[in-house]
């Protein structure tokens, strides 16, 4: 087990209407903010309702929802000039993953004299960054909690991971009642998205006694949400247990590091702006039946939490059911299955592996893999 080495940042506020309190937070860095939000907030009606906290406490702000091209260093170059131009004091992020990167960024390198691409190409940030505050419109923030963004290079359209501060984040709010206007479909692809980041960090080679701690707790959260669990349905909304467990596949990845899945999904989207976690879920099932062989008492204890049940309780009987119970959780939900439903071809997601094996994140999977062996993971789910 790596060693365990923990510093408690950023602060995590979790809470229904926690995001009516926005501006009563970001009192405490600063009155002049740069909000990147995402656009798609404006037609669910949010935006005026969140924007209003900050208004009410007399902070300045202006929007940038210039998201088009998602977490592009094109959109990053466009929001970091705009940033400085407005002298701001700290930077809000509001959505969801393309708006959480963009700020994330901006924040990181508001300071720094040197270009963008410098960064991208893997300098280390030297100034110190803006104060950060995000607050997520989804139940799960990855990358939020870690010293790393992942970035669209608009030059090739290559997933590119940039190193930032590890103190930028101040404030992190999860509101529950944010995730109201998601679709039964999105619910269903990002908690198992969620789920998926909770089974990587618990395989990871980083994995600690902390993060394993955090994951079996996300984990149980999210098997009494998705399962309906009556024990809890009484006191817990579904919308809340999805946001905990959200929360804590978030938290517990940074403590430990994200998987095949992610990195796969993450390459996909860069390249065909396919959603992350769609492509997350369908790839989830294959990375437990490859977990089986080197992992099966971790997996196993992964699908008990998750409540899956099975007569004879056997290891290998209760790792297969965990798998094929993802499956049908993407097929009940009229969900795509397989890669080849998201109409890209196998050819095409060879660049994606290729992507995927030129960053740091190969290091961290749960066995040594080559892009071709990551390759044989993509067609196996095609």
């Amino acid at each position: 087990m790596a060693d365990f080495i923990f510093k408690l940042s950023p602060n995590i506020v979790l809470g229904s209407y926690t995001s009516s309190r926005l501006g009563q937070f970001a009192r405490d860095w600063g009155s002049k903010f740069m909000v990147v939000m995402d656009p798609i907030l404006k037609e669910v009606g949010l935006t005026e309702k969140i924007l209003q906290s900050l208004t009410d406490r007399n902070i300045e702000f202006f929007v940038f929802s210039e998201l088009p091209d998602g977490a592009s260093t094109k959109a990053i170059q466009q929001a970091l000039a705009l940033a400085k131009d407005a002298h701001i004091h700290g930077v809000i992020a509001v959505g969801g993953g393309k708006a959480m990167q963009i700020a994330k960024a901006v924040s990181a390198y508001y300071n720094e004299v040197l270009d963008l691409y410098t960064f991208v190409e893997g300098s280390m940030p030297s100034a110190s960054p803006l104060p950060l505050l995000c607050l997520p419109t989804t139940p799960r923030a990855p990358f939020v909690f870690s010293d790393s963004i992942p970035v669209i290079d608009s030059r090739n359209k290559e997933l590119k991971l940039l190193k930032v501060q590890q103190s930028l984040c101040k404030l992190i709010i999860f509101d529950p009642n944010l995730t109201v206007t998601l679709t039964e479909n999105q619910i269903t692809s990002m908690s198992l998205e969620s789920l998926a980041l909770l089974i990587e960090g618990y395989l990871s080679p980083k994995a600690t006694f902390f993060s394993d701690m955090i994951i079996e707790k996300g984990v149980e959260q999210l098997g009494y949400a998705l399962n309906n669990s009556q024990a809890t349905a009484t006191t817990t909304p579904m919308e809340v247990l999805l946001t905990q467990g959200g929360c804590m596949a978030s938290l517990g990845t940074a403590c430990s590091s994200v998987g095949t899945a992610t990195l796969l999904s993450m390459t996909i989207n860069s390249r065909f702006k396919i959603s992350r976690s769609l492509v997350s879920s369908i790839l989830i099932p294959y990375v437990i039946d490859d977990a089986a062989n080197f992992k099966t008492e971790r997996i196993s204890k992964l699908a008990k939490l998750f409540q899956i049940s099975v007569p004879s309780e056997s290891t290998e009987t209760l790792v297969s059911s965990f798998a094929e119970n993802i499956r049908q959780r993407l097929a009940k939900a009229n969900l795509p299955t397989r890669l080849k439903d998201l109409s890209v071809s196998i050819d095409k997601l060879s660049l994606a592996a290729e992507d995927a094996g030129n960053l740091e994140l190969i290091t961290t999977l749960p066995r040594s893999m080559t892009t071709d062996e990551l390759f044989d993971l993509l067609k196996l789910a095609y």
